[in-house]
């Protein structure tokens, strides 16, 4: 058996030492270090040890990339180290309620509840821009039927907006999913709206609290005697999720109290009492203060120097990206338009993907390798469309310099749009999609829209020559050429002298030169799942996405269940019931990896139905899964479905892509 004691001993050192070192578990191919100081790592030296694929700091956690045989280097740290199993797993389950900031732990709860949402969100919002587009070219009349319908389609979502976050709140918070419906519906209820100061008329109030200021707040009605200041929560986000984390509480408190027999209907019954008045006396109120104040902070600061505020939010936008921190931006944005009707916040990051891109364009037209024009040419294309990972990942970070000339770029582009006075009137795609949330019916299309494109053009175009003429850097090329060949030789030692590609930042084996590897039979795959198929590029985990692990493709599943893609036997089952890996009858080795991160979860969810070392066949049941679970802790469940012995075909070939199939269906060909 393979020593990796020197390993073990290299990477402790590498973390910071084992005093540097909270925690420590791994997973399927990563050892997860929470350190007492990240600034004490040293990332570069680690990701040149022979033996190491990558490193990636996520979550909290210190993550260094293994491999396949990432328990056998586990257990070699806990064994030249004075790292204690137990002591370690009791550390970090300490660490699971404090391992964030409050910065992070506010952005994985905004970025929990909305991930769910984005996708009607966006897509609803760009149907209205496409209404709007018609509207302006005449192509349909607004008292139309067809326009009505459309219209409904495009506006309803943004309208019920509370009911769409109390549920996807409620799974956040963890309680029933029927507890945040209802407190949503609560609040675009009609007579509730009907009470807000905007629907009362000239009606009198009985006083105004704030008079004079843009917290003015009239109150007409009262509950039990106590003023209510109604607010119009038609479109709202703060007021809701507050809410039902409130609501969650109350219900957790109630559960424990009530006796068994009762539950049912009183702890739904108290909880709604309680909760809702407090959300209309106190919470609701507060809340959309403090959202119109950061709305009316960010909104003066454009108002002040919208050349400024596009510099700072252009330039940072995708640095934002990487961290995560632009959901904080997004309740604020849709906060604007609910309330003012537009947003000039998103408008000002439009050109932020263009300039990416128009960096990745010039290091494709300058490399010589063929596998960075084939990532780089991907990257572009999915850089169109608003989606920047690929590029960030795979091409300009890994070189320093184009990252930098972005980021640069899209400052530039971004002042650019302040200067013409670009607002957001909806929220909808990405990339070029963006350009029909730049106007509204009955507008006409002038300078904010023409110069959003202009800024983004020069934006592309500043990029572009900045990194073709002048970022151009041969050692930094060579640099990174030298870390796929040491990620190579670690992730597959028995390729050396193999080509490599450098895909979203890590490494992969790409075509194999050597003449004496023996080349598994063909043979297909079937889906382990029911659900929409993928490029694995497309996951957002870059140790899959990159290839690292090996070739294939990844399933966003429908259903709870994961079958036999191949006849054989299970070779791997991680103890938290996550990951499996099968070696076909054939010679393939396939690993099943269900979401990202969910080792975290510790189990909690999963069920396997065969243990390792058991034989099975194709299409047999090997586990099921609670997508719910999954989603509640705010984890994704797409699964990656890789061929970790990829180098032992001619080709790995998806059968479909971006297309839905059953499980049990027709998925990989192996050649």
């Amino acid at each position: 058996m393979k020593s990796y004691d020197e390993l073990a001993k290299e990477i402790v050192k590498g973390v910071g030492g084992e005093d540097n070192v909270n925690s420590l578990i791994h997973c399927v191919t990563r050892l997860r270090f929470r350190l007492k100081d990240e600034s004490k790592a040293q990332k570069e030296q680690l990701e040149h040890l022979d033996g190491v694929v990558s490193v990636v700091q996520s979550g909290g956690q210190y993550q260094v990339v293994i491999g396949n045989e990432v328990a056998d280097v586990y257990d070699a740290v806990l064994q030249n180290s004075h790292i204690n199993q137990n002591d370690a797993k009791a550390a970090d389950d300490r660490n699971n309620g404090e391992k964030q900031t409050i910065l992070n732990r506010f952005i994985d709860l905004i970025s929990g509840i909305f991930s769910p949402l984005l996708g009607y969100l966006a897509a609803t919002g760009m149907l209205k821009g496409f209404l709007a587009l018609f509207l302006q070219f005449g192509w349909l009349a607004e008292k139309s039927g067809t326009y009505q319908v459309l219209y409904a389609i495009s506006d309803s979502f943004f309208y019920f907006l509370p009911v769409m976050l109390g549920y996807s709140a409620a799974k956040k918070f963890k309680v029933s999913e029927f507890l945040g419906l209802t407190m949503g519906a609560i609040m675009v209820y009609p007579s509730i709206v009907a009470m807000a100061p905007t629907n009362m008329g000239k009606i009198k109030p009985l006083f105004t609290l704030f008079a004079g200021t843009p917290f003015a707040s009239p109150v007409h009605d009262t509950f039990l005697g106590i003023p209510m200041i109604m607010m119009s929560y038609t479109s709202s986000v703060i007021p809701i999720i507050v809410g039902v984390w409130f609501a969650s509480l109350i219900e957790k408190r109630l559960q424990k109290i009530i006796p068994t027999v009762v539950k049912a209907f009183l702890v739904p019954l108290f909880t709604l009492v309680i909760a809702v008045p407090i959300m209309f006396l106190v919470i609701g109120p507060v809340t959309t203060w403090v959202a119109q104040g950061l709305g009316f902070g960010i909104s003066s600061l454009v108002k002040l120097s919208p050349i400024v505020a596009g510099i700072v939010l252009g330039s940072l936008w995708q640095v934002m990206v990487m961290f995560g921190l632009h959901w904080g931006l997004i309740p604020v944005a849709i906060n604007n338009i609910a309330q003012n009707g537009f947003d000039p916040i998103l408008a000002l990051t439009f050109a932020a993907s263009w300039a990416q891109i128009g960096a990745v364009l010039a290091v494709v037209l300058r490399t010589k390798d063929k596998k960075t024009k084939g990532l780089g040419i991907s990257a572009f294309i999915s850089g169109i469309f608003g989606v920047t990972e690929p590029a960030i990942y795979g091409i300009t970070l890994p070189r320093k310099k184009p990252f930098v000339v972005s980021l640069i770029g899209a400052g530039i582009g971004g002042a650019l749009i302040g200067l013409f006075g670009t607002v957001a009137y909806n929220m909808g795609g990405l990339g070029v999609f963006a350009t029909l949330t730049f106007f509204k019916p009955g507008q006409t299309i002038g300078m904010p829209f023409y110069g959003a494109i202009i800024s983004a053009l020069i934006a592309f175009a500043i990029s572009f020559a900045a990194t073709l003429f002048v970022a151009k850097d041969a050692k930094t090329e060579a640099k990174v050429a030298a870390k796929q060949d040491t990620a190579l030789a670690a992730a597959e030692p028995e390729l050396e002298g193999a080509n490599v590609q450098m895909i979203n930042g890590t490494k992969a084996p790409a075509t194999v030169t050597k003449p004496e590897i023996e080349f598994n039979t063909p043979e297909v795959l079937l889906s382990p799942l029911s659900g929409r198929v993928m490029k694995l590029e497309d996951v957002k985990d870059p140790v899959f996405s990159s290839g690292a692990m090996g070739k294939g493709v990844a399933i966003e599943p429908t259903e709870g269940k994961l079958y036999a893609p191949v006849a054989g036997t299970v070779s791997l089952l991680f103890p938290t019931g996550h990951a499996i890996g099968i070696n076909s009858d054939q010679g393939a080795e396939i690993l099943l990896h269900i979401g990202m991160d969910t080792v975290s979860l510790d189990g909690k969810g999963f069920t396997p139905k065969v243990k390792q070392g058991d034989r099975v066949e194709a299409g047999q049941l090997l586990l099921e899964f609670d997508m719910a679970t999954i989603k509640a802790a705010g984890l994704e469940t797409t699964t990656p479905i890789i061929i970790t012995n990829s180098n032992q075909y001619h080709d790995v070939k998806p059968v479909v892509v971006n297309q839905a199939v059953t499980a049990k269906t027709d998925i990989l060909t192996l050649d």
